[in-house]
Order: structure tokens, then C-alpha cells, then sequence
């Protein structure tokens, strides 16, 4: 019987290759199969499709009621197992590589509509990770989704030429040529699409090939491709069609030429599912939902992050989040290099019109970034592993004349440098370098051998005299060429290396570039992704100011990627959350035009923690802090009703603090602007709970410090009230001082009783609302203005050592840190807060240049 069983369910499955699941249950019956056999044939079916539904990853938030057809591949699959061949050849040897990427494709195919279905328009989009096998993983959706009868396949592959050659020449290599008859195609590594003669060849019911369309987002191509497919309308009625965005927040959003054609391919194709792919999906999340636009409607994945990927987080670090041990916030590896502000000016000009007769200096931090670059291309050579090209990308401006300026001062270099490879001066120059920067990121902690100098120094003369340097832009006919055997080149350029773009074995960035959105600064940075081989020599230069923006950016993905996956636990749909997007002072989330639908998205300080860790150092602004906090204290123990003096555990709580001497400390306390939380904020959300809630009218003040008694380290607030100041070393990061965590567990109960140390987050949060349930906590650190790092303990994990190290504060004045909590509301919360998501209401600086959309040559 259960031979019999099986036959039956194959006998469905093949069924399913024709229709979709409930027609392919009609047609067992007609064929006069029980309705027992029936039912159990489709609760087999509903397990295969529970397993990719409840896939632990990826994330997905999903528009209810969509059916789950899709169960994995068969075995008679034939472009999805020529996938994984090819991946292996590539070196994934892995099998849990393999196995995750099977099940995310899996998951989001099944998340597209059956092929078979008379009609029907899907809107999706799939959040990854800069440089982080995107392409591999729609290369993978698109081979399972031809193998179950998907025909038309349009890969939206950015704007420019060189992305788009990139992936057609992936496609072809996995997709076309270990099945060539399966596949028919509209364009080829040098020919962008061109209308062919005759659409029935490609679409006609006897053609059973898969048609394969790779263009970039051009104006001119898009519209020579949507009035081809309108006078093929007649043979698209049966034409399943797949349409990949592979760069879905660049042009295709809030554009004047490029969205309207998108949107006229897709409505020329009756059955069509349109994916967005990005690894910056902030302008993709602010469109209007309620328009007939590119909003991801019916679904959004968000991928998993790869192992041993370097991304923004795990490079620049970012800041704590509520609910972060802060023990465990990633600081970055101490792979960043500081560019002065003062070098800019020799890497860039000051305004586009002083770019025609721009020459660049060669700079001491641009000097010593060439010069590691090939030593890391000889230390390479030595270990032998990993990519053969190595490639260092140089990136200060969008001006193609500023790049083409770099060509001749960077071969000057390598010139001279070749010449004076036997002075003994400039070797011991070059020894030094290598010396310092293999000190501060060791190569055991990445698994990886140090290679000595005296081991590279013989293969640095064929390094460097190999070593092309590239203008890649525009305007230039040059470009990087990965395809004819291993490269050694210096990268010039601007938007044509800043997206989707591989550059292989890249191992050194000098990034000076402004830009004032975060999709465009992200997509500029190229070090993101995997450096096999290598892990321990990536290097980035740039300036400070950038490296905290980075940072902050990397506080802002982590808090999307959140934000998607709450709403997935919550049973939310695309169209019943916007995904919150952190705004920054000196940032635009994407370009203006892509905002236009983008409201204020509110949030609530309700049951959270709050604490500040920047502070400026001068003595004019932490004096005013100081004045701001002793005002409070003395306002505080002159009204409060309950005084706990802690003076041996250098503590003191003052309790039932009316609320307006803590907004009036708050309106003079100065925040640091690159703190997220205003006192505005803050104040505008007192207020409001106490006028609409009547909670929070009183408060619990707490110093908390350290034990008096050590000789000059005790801090007065008031007369009686003093502590010892606390030791807060700052981050060795760019950008003002960062002390990264202030407050402890044990702080937060300060005002509590019966507090253990055994405590997680869910009994103090059980604590407060049972001892102080309307009472917010306010607590007040004096921090020592020298707070010397502590010495630094042996590892624990590998790459430990590799992490920033922390510095002394070395402030001019003593810090005044603020830390407060507020209990959990008991009724519907307040709310206030800086961020911006698409408005879902009618729901029942050198930006990237997209002038040359028109131009097909860019």
C-alpha cells in the first residue's frame, strides 16, 4: 500500500508541474482516486510546505493567505543541481553553505506565485548584505524557479555597464551553459538588449526554452525592451515571467524615466513577479504602499547575515541598542586607518567646478595606504590562498576628470618605488609599516600565519611592477578585467565601482568621498564581503567623520533588520508595519525624492532604558553639566521624602522628586548631538505621559559612583552627597568620545528591593511594575575626566585581540553620564521619537549621478 501511496503522490507532483495544488487536487479526483487517498496525498503536501514555511531562516513578513506551493527541488531538476555543481567547483565545499542557501531560495520561491496561475502581479523584495552573495542567491531562485516552469527572465542589473556584463557573465556560467538548450538569450556579455525579429520564436507554445534578458536600468534599453514584449503581447499569455531587480533601491525608486518603465514591463507581462534584491533597502521601505509602485506588498525576506562576512557592524562596530548587553555590541575590527581632515584637500577638490585641471598630491596617508596594498599582494603570494587578483579601490569623488587626474602620480609612484626597492632606507620604511600593522591585527586570530617581512620582500618587485592602476568610470574605456588571469590593480573611480560591482581580492580602501544619504554611502563600501585567505589584511583609510557615519549606519541596519523580524513574530504584513528607519543629523535616509512618502514613525520610551555615552571633552560644555547636575541634586535632597544614603557603596537614592525639576535638569543637561535621544525628545515625552497617563509625576534620583575615601577621587553633588568618580574609558573609534555603556544591571535597581544578581531583563522590568509602577529613575554618574583604560585580559575567542582597543577619556573637565528608566506604561504609551518609515495611512552631498540614464555607453 505504501509503494502504491507513493506512486499516487509522484503522480500529483507531476501534476503540480502543470497546476497549481488545488486544480492538481481536482484532477486525482476526476481521475477516481479515493477521497481518503486524496487527503492524505494533501496533508503530505502540506508538510512539505509547513518545512519551508517554518524555515528558522530566513526572516520573511508576509501578506497573509498566499499559497505555499513550492516544496524544494525534485530530482529531475536540472538547473538548480547545475547550480550547486558550479558553486562546488567554485570552492563552496561547505555543506551548511550549501544547505542554507538551498533553503533561502527555497523559502522565497515558494513565497512566488504558482506559474501556472491564469494571472497574477507579485511585489517582493529581499534584504541582504553589501557584497554578500546576493547574486548567487536570486541566481538560485531564478534555476529553481525555471525548473518549475517559470519562461521569461529579466535581471535588472544596475546602470552601468560593467555590473551588468558582471552578471550576465554569472548567469550564463551557472544558469546557460550547463544547460544550453534550455536556454534562449536576449542579451550577451557586450550586447545590452536589442529587439529581436521575431517574438513567437522565443514565446511560442512550441518553444519550450527559458528565456534569458539581463539590462541595465537605461532608459533607452527599457524602453526599447517594453515595446518589444507590448508587440509580443499576443504570446505572453502563457509566459511566466521573473523580473530581478539586483540593485533595487538605485534608479528604481521616485525616477522619472526608469520607474514608469519598470512598471510598463511589468503590466505588459499578465503573469509576472517582480523581487527586488538590496542590500540598502531604505528608499524601497518608503514608498506609498497605496500607489500602484514598487512597494514590496506581498512580501519581504531579510537574509541571513553569512558566516566570516565582513560587514558594516562587524568593521566599524555601532552603538548600543535598548535591550543590548553592551558586553556583547560589536566595537569593529581595528582595521580602520585615520584620514586628517587637512588631506582631503590634496585627494579632492572643494567644489565640482575646480574639478577640470585638478592634480592630486600624494598624501603621507595615501602614500602608506599604496604601500600596503602591495605588501599585502606579496604576503598573499606567499600564503598562496584564497582569490588570486588583489585590487585596492581609491574613491574621493564622483568627478570622472578627478579620477582620470590620480592616473599618472600613482604610476609615478610605482615607478619609483620599483627603483628604490635595493635602498635599504626605504626597505627598512617598508619593514616598519608591515611591522606596525600586522601588531595591531594578528593573523593567528583569524586563523590565518604571519607572513615576515623577509618572506614577502621577494615577491614585492613583481607586485608592484605588476600592478595596473585603473580609471574605472564613465568616461574611461578602462576597466577591470577579472576574466583573463590574476590582477593586481589600483582602482580609480566613482559610481561605476560603487555598486553590486565585485572587486576582487580587495584588501585595501581609501575612501574620502561625501555623500548625504545612507543606501549611497553604504553601496560605496566595496570592503564589505569575504575575504578568504586574507581575513586578518583588509585595511580602509578614511576620515573620521565618515568612520562614525559608517558606525551609525551599522546602528541603523541592525535596527531595520529587527524591526522585520518582530513584525514576522507578530504575523504582521508588508502593508501593516513600515519598517523604522533611525534618522541622523548630518544624513538623509535616501535622496529627497525617494522620501516624499516617508512620515515620522513614533516611538515610545515606555519600559526602557536610556543612558548617554558620547561626550564632548572641552571644559565650557561638561561644566555646564556638572552645574546641571548639582542644581538637581541640591533640588532633590532639599524635597525628597525618602533619602537611602549608600555612602560605603558610593550610592545615594533620593525618592518622589517632583517631575519638573527633572525637565528642568533635562532642558540644561547638553546631550551630545549624535545622541539619538534629545533632551526635546525625552522632555515632550514626560509631559505627555504625565498629562495623559498621570504617570510619571515623580521620580527616584540616584548618584552612583564608587566609595569615598581614595585620596582626590571623591566628586561633590551637594553638600553631604559625595562619591567616588567612576572609570569610563573611551573607544579608540573616530569621531567625539564614545564610552560606549554607562549604566550596569545592578544600577537599574538602584531604587528597587530585593535585588539579585541573578536577574534578566524580564524580573526587573517585573520589579519595577510591581514596586514602581508610575516612578521613572534618574541616575547620575560622575565619571573621572583622565578614566584610563583598564589592561587588557587575554582572549577569550578568536579575533578577540583584534577588536578596538579602549583609550583614556582625557577630558579637560570631569563627565557628568545620565542614565535614566521609565516603568512600563499601564495604559497606551506616549510616544515621540526620531525616525521616518512609509507612510501607511491610505492603507485600509554627492549623491549618485543619474544623469547618464539615458547614455546606454555608461
Amino acid at each position: 500500500m505504501t509503494d502504491e501511496f507513493d506512486s499516487m503522490y509522484d503522480t500529483f507532483r507531476a501534476l503540480l508541474d502543470a497546476f497549481p495544488p488545488s486544480e492538481s487536487v481536482k484532477r486525482l479526483e476526476q481521475f477516481g482516486i479515493s477521497p481518503d487517498i486524496v487527503q492524505q496525498i494533501r496533508e503530505r503536501h502540506e508538510q512539505q510546505t509547513i518545512r519551508i514555511r517554518e524555515l528558522e531562516e530566513p526572516h520573511a513578513v508576509v501578506l497573509g493567505n498566499r499559497d505555499t506551493w513550492y516544496t524544494g527541488p525534485q530530482a529531475k531538476d536540472k538547473c538548480w543541481p547545475a547550480v550547486v555543481d558550479r558553486l562546488r567547483k567554485d570552492g563552496w565545499q561547505q555543506q551548511p553553505a550549501i544547505a542554507h542557501l538551498d533553503d533561502s531560495s527555497s523559502r522565497i520561491v515558494s513565497l512566488l506565485n504558482h506559474p501556472k496561475e491564469r494571472s497574477f502581479s507579485t511585489r517582493g523584495l529581499v534584504v541582504g548584505y553589501v557584497q554578500s552573495g546576493k547574486t548567487t542567491n536570486f541566481t538560485s531562485v531564478m534555476a529553481k524557479a525555471a525548473d518549475r516552469g517559470y519562461k521569461l527572465f529579466i535581471v535588472l542589473a544596475g546602470i552601468h555597464n560593467g555590473l551588468r556584463r558582471q552578471t550576465q557573465a554569472r548567469l550564463v556560467q551557472q544558469l546557460v551553459e550547463p544547460n544550453p538548450s534550455m536556454w534562449s538569450q536576449l542579451t550577451g556579455l557586450e550586447t545590452d538588449f536589442t529587439p529581436q525579429e521575431n517574438p513567437a520564436s522565443y514565446f511560442g507554445k512550441s518553444n519550450k526554452t527559458r528565456v534569458l534578458c539581463v539590462v541595465k536600468k537605461n532608459a533607452t534599453v527599457l524602453r526599447k525592451l517594453a515595446r518589444w514584449l507590448e508587440k509580443a503581447s499576443d504570446y505572453l499569455e502563457d509566459c511566466p515571467a521573473l523580473i530581478i531587480d539586483a540593485e533595487a533601491d538605485q534608479a528604481t525608486v521616485a525616477t522619472k524615466s526608469i520607474n514608469p518603465l519598470i512598471l510598463s514591463i511589468i503590466n505588459s507581462l499578465p503573469r509576472s513577479a517582480y523581487v527586488g534584491y538590496t542590500a540598502s533597502p531604505f528608499a524601497n521601505l518608503l514608498i506609498d504602499p497605496s500607489a500602484e509602485d514598487l512597494y514590496p506588498r506581498d512580501f519581504i525576506v531579510s537574509l541571513p547575515k553569512p558566516n566570516h562576512h565582513f560587514g558594516t557592524e562587524v568593521l566599524f562596530g555601532r552603538h548600543v541598542l535598548d535591550g543590548d548587553d553592551p558586553e556583547q555590541v560589536d566595537d569593529g575590527y581595528d582595521m580602520i586607518r585615520a584620514v586628517p581632515e587637512g588631506d582631503v584637500a590634496c585627494v579632492r577638490p572643494p567644489s565640482q567646478a575646480e574639478a577640470e585641471g585638478f592634480e592630486p598630491i600624494i598624501t603621507d596617508t595615501l602614500r602608506r595606504a599604496v604601500e600596503y596594498f602591495w605588501l599585502v599582494t606579496a604576503a598573499r603570494r606567499v600564503r598562496g590562498t584564497g582569490n588570486q587578483h588583489s585590487t585596492m579601490l581609491i574613491h574621493t569623488s564622483v568627478n570622472t576628470a578627478v579620477h582620470n587626474s590620480f592616473k599618472k602620480p600613482l604610476e609615478q609612484m610605482r615607478d619609483d618605488t620599483v627603483s628604490l626597492l635595493n635602498n635599504e632606507e626605504h626597505l627598512a620604511r617598508l619593514r616598519k609599516l608591515w611591522e606596525q600593522e600586522t601588531a595591531r591585527v594578528p593573523a593567528e586570530d583569524f586563523g590565518e600565519r604571519k607572513v615576515e617581512f623577509e618572506e614577502l620582500a621577494a615577491h614585492l618587485p613583481s607586485a608592484i611592477d605588476h600592478c595596473r592602476v585603473v580609471m574605472d568610470n564613465s568616461s574611461s574605456e578602462d576597466r577591470l578585467d577579472y576574466e583573463n588571469g590574476p590582477v593586481v590593480a589600483i582602482a580609480v573611480g566613482g559610481n561605476t565601482l560603487s555598486r553590486g560591482l565585485t572587486l576582487e581580492g580587495l584588501s585595501v580602501s581609501y575612501f574620502v568621498r561625501a555623500v548625504s544619504a545612507y543606501d549611497t554611502l553604504l553601496q560605496m563600501g566595496r570592503w564589505f564581503g569575504f575575504r578568504n585567505g586574507y581575513a586578518d589584511l583588509p585595511r580602509i583609510w578614511m576620515t573620521d567623520e565618515l568612520a562614525e557615519w559608517f558606525r551609525h549606519l551599522a546602528t541603523v541596519e541592525t535596527e531595520m533588520r529587527r524591526d522585520i523580524d518582530v513584525y514576522m513574530t507578530e504575523n504582521h504584513t508588508p502593508l501593516t508595519f513600515a519598517v523604522r528607519l533611525r534618522t541622523h543629523p548630518a544624513l538623509r535616509v535616501t535622496a529627497a525624492a525617494k522620501m516624499r512618502y516617508a512620515v515620522p514613525a513614533a516611538s515610545s520610551y515606555g519600559g526602557q532604558r536610556l543612558q548617554t555615552h558620547y561626550f564632548h571633552t572641552d571644559a565650557d560644555w561638561l561644566t555646564k553639566n556638572i552645574d546641571a547636575a548639582r542644581a538637581l541634586v541640591a533640588a532633590a535632597h532639599s524635597i525628597s521624602s525618602k533619602i537611602d544614603e549608600r555612602p560605603r557603596e558610593g550610592r545615594y537614592v533620593f525618592h518622589d522628586v517632583p517631575h519638573d525639576d527633572i525637565t528642568r535638569f533635562l532642558a540644561s543637561y547638553q546631550f551630545h548631538e549624535r545622541t539619538p535621544n534629545t533632551s526635546e525628545l525625552i522632555v515632550a515625552y514626560i509631559n505627555k505621559r504625565v498629562t495623559t497617563a498621570g504617570s510619571l509625576r515623580r521620580w527616584n534620583v540616584a548618584v552612583v559612583g564608587t566609595p569615598q575615601g581614595r585620596a582626590n577621587n571623591d566628586f561633590t553633588f551637594a553638600p553631604g552627597v559625595s562619591v567616588g568618580r567612576t572609570i569610563r574609558s573611551r573607544l579608540n573609534v573616530a569621531g567625539p568620545a564614545d564610552i560606549k555603556t554607562l549604566m550596569s544591571p545592578r544600577d537599574a535597581a538602584v531604587d528597587l528591593t530585593g535585588y539579585k544578581a541573578t536577574w534578566v531583563e524580564d524580573d526587573f522590568r517585573k520589579q519595577r511594575r510591581a514596586q514602581q509602577p508610575d516612578t521613572g529613575l534618574l541616575v547620575l554618574y560622575p565619571i573621572d575626566k583622565t578614566s584610563p583604560p583598564t589592561p587588557k585580559k587575554p582572549p577569550v575567542h578568536a579575533s578577540a585581540q583584534t577588536r578596538k582597543e579602549r583609550i583614556a577619556l582625557d577630558a579637560e573637565e570631569h563627565v557628568i553620564g545620565v542614565a535614566l528608566v521609565f516603568p512600563e506604561p499601564s495604559v497606551a504609551d506616549s510616544s515621540v521619537e526620531s525616525y521616518v518609515s512609509a507612510n501607511l495611512s491610505k492603507i485600509p552631498l554627492e549623491d549618485e549621478d543619474y544623469s547618464l540614464l539615458d547614455n546606454e555607453r555608461v
